[in-house]
């Protein structure tokens, strides 16, 4: 039998050595919250909003990963002394009984209440040790996985950018006249889209399933949407003016704070996640795939609704300032384009959740161990998770910010950072003299409101007007609304 050591304590150990360690840990603390807060200061120098409450949502997600750590630490000995029959503690192992370490079942000694009672530990202090490095591992994989998406998703559209310059070339006014197309399928985007097979759905959906691993989003259809989105919101004569690559890549920008999230539900199916890691449940054949089929199926629906926006129109005839394809939230999954996102964000949380348990138990029990004893296992796991973060960082997010912009209302993005930043101060201004005003009793005169904002023009098309097109605007609790 194993005799069990017992462990020195703070007061058996040189006081050097836990002042070289906590100056170690204090100063590596610092140096992380100073890059942090230097990034912040670049994102608010450089007006973005949007990412810097991205990295402010991650700051919290790592505090809260902390926190968990550091309950952990206050409840280990509580956790490690409550007791369970050795008939429960036997059930539902990661390995077999042949792949366990028969010695560790002569760990213990003097010091264990539990063996003294007969029983096992829920967790033992060792567990709960390897907890810890878990915790840690998962909150620099997150944050790993935020930087690669964002990355990738911002490469992706940088591409489009060509496309935004030429459509001010006169060549491309030439070659989208509406006077030189009849019906709306004589264009290149309905010749791409109308074809026979958009008459089965079965057809639809394999069609539009293999086209996102071609070309997920081809110049045709980039600029038609584009096309299709100033006339319905904005004016005609806005097609040279707009910048709709940058409205676009702004957009990005607020759904990213989305994907960075982890809700309540996320860690919820994370647990299931580790319950299924079970001996004779054979996870590691079926689990990486989820992320994987998840987000095929959301990227396979966005190539559909493109689809569908050119089958609304396929027999109209291709009018001057009418657009080629018409937005609307009825196309998506419940009227509900967000739904979407949501589904993204499930998917790189759960993905980066796999493989970060992956390195945890490669860095804890090695690469022999009957987490990922068989070599296929190991393979599978490494490309799923490369393969999952590339397609969903490069393809479906990206293609997620083009296509939703096809909805029923316009994204508040539509404001650059400073004009937003004007409102938002208007807006506090007005609060505060409306409070003041309903204190003193008193009637502001006109003279002495605060001053409108400076201008900024948007210039909408009477087709968005009669059609009651709208901007919801969210800063805080201000709504702004044009109708």
């Amino acid at each position: 039998m194993v005799e069990a050591v017992k462990a020195r304590s703070l007061e058996e150990t040189p006081t050097w050595a836990v002042a070289v360690v906590c100056f170690v840990m204090i100063l590596i603390s610092i140096i992380i919250e100073h890059i942090i807060h230097l990034i912040g200061r670049w994102l608010t120098k450089r007006h973005k909003r949007a990412l810097y409450e991205a990295l402010e949502k991650i700051k919290s997600e790592l505090m809260l990963l902390g926190f968990m750590s550091l309950l952990l630490t206050i409840g280990q000995g509580t956790i490690s002394e409550i007791c369970v029959p050795k008939s429960v503690g036997a059930t539902w192992h990661p390995c077999s009984k042949q792949e366990e370490d028969p010695s560790e079942d002569e760990y213990g000694g003097s010091d264990d209440k539990c063996a003294k009672k007969g029983k096992v530990s829920l967790i033992s202090a060792d567990g709960i040790t390897q907890l810890h490095i878990f915790i840690f591992v998962l909150a620099a994989f997150h944050v790993l996985c935020c930087i690669i998406t964002l990355t990738l998703s911002r490469a992706k559209m940088r591409k489009w950018k060509k496309w935004e310059i030429e459509t001010a070339t006169s060549d491309y006014q030439f070659s989208h006249d509406p006077e030189r197309f009849r019906f709306a399928r004589e264009t290149s985007f309905g010749r791409r889209h109308l074809n026979f097979w958009t008459r089965s759905p079965i057809l639809l959906w394999i069609v539009c399933f293999f086209r996102q691993f071609l070309t997920s989003i081809p110049k045709v259809d980039y600029q038609t949407l584009r096309h299709g989105f100033i006339i319905a919101h904005l004016a005609p004569h806005s097609q040279i003016k707009f910048d709709f690559q940058t409205y676009i890549k702004r957009s990005l920008e607020e759904d990213f704070k989305v994907v960075v999230g982890i809700s309540p539900t996320i860690w919820f199916v994370a647990i299931l996640f580790l319950l299924s890691n079970t001996h004779g449940w054979y996870s590691y054949l079926w689990l990486p795939f989820i992320p994987l089929i998840v987000i095929l199926l959301v990227s396979t629906k966005l190539q559909i609704v493109i689809t569908q926006m050119g089958l609304r129109i396929q027999d109209t005839q291709v009018v001057r300032g009418a657009p080629v394809v018409q937005p609307g939230d009825h196309l998506f999954w419940f009227n509900n384009p967000r739904l979407l996102l949501y589904l993204i964000n499930f998917v790189l949380f759960q993905n980066a959740f796999q493989f970060a348990f992956f390195a945890w138990t490669w860095y804890e029990f090695g690469l022999k161990s009957c987490f990922h004893k068989y070599p296929e296992d190991l393979i599978l796991k490494i490309s799923m998770w490369a393969i999952v973060q590339f397609f969903c960082s490069y393809v479906t997010l990206p293609l997620y910010a083009l296509v939703t912009q096809m909805g029923t209302t316009m994204r508040p993005t539509i404001f650059n950072e400073r004009f937003a930043k004007a409102l938002r101060n208007w807006h506090h201004t007005a609060k505060q003299h409306i409070k003041q005003n309903r204190q003193s009793g008193t009637v502001t005169p006109a003279t002495s409101a605060p001053g409108t904002p400076v201008a900024y023009h948007i210039p909408c098309s009477s087709t968005a007007w009669t059609q009651r097109r709208r901007v919801r605007w969210h800063a805080g609790t201000t709504q702004i609304f044009l109708i």
